[in-house]
């Protein structure tokens, strides 16, 4: 009786671990069916894990800079592309191509492929 319990009591126990690093991963809060394109300037850029993070300021509907977050993906993807905690700094130019937050806020999720300088180099040289 003990060993027809073992199995589905040890895949419960590895359901329940795992569902919570699925949940932490999801990107549901982005509208991904609705990409836009924003031109923006570097305030910050976080070389941070789990995800990299970019602050930049946009140009808002009146004129003003808006502070916007962006979420990237972790540094051990972005050294995969040849970034590094120094490939933007503050005051690079950008446009990117991004998956804006279903709320409306000023959020977004960004990926290497679909990021360059404002005057359309790549962040990082092809090799």
């Amino acid at each position: 009786m003990k060993s027809q319990l073992t199995v589905p009591l040890a895949t419960a126990v590895l359901v329940a671990i795992h569902a919570p690093a699925l949940a932490h991963h999801s990107f549901a809060m982005f509208d991904q069916a609705h990409p836009i394109e924003i031109e923006c300037v570097v305030h910050e850029f976080k070389y941070t894990n789990p995800h990299s993070y970019l602050l930049v300021l946009v140009k808002g509907t009146d004129g003003n800079d808006v502070l916007w977050n962006l979420e990237g993906q972790a540094p051990s993807l972005l050294t995969r592309e040849g970034w590094t905690s120094r490939t933007l700094k503050p005051g690079d130019e950008l446009r990117l191509i991004v998956e804006p937050l279903h709320s409306g806020a000023p959020g977004v999720t960004w990926n290497v492929n679909k990021i360059k300088f404002k005057d359309g180099r790549p962040i990082v040289p092809v090799q």
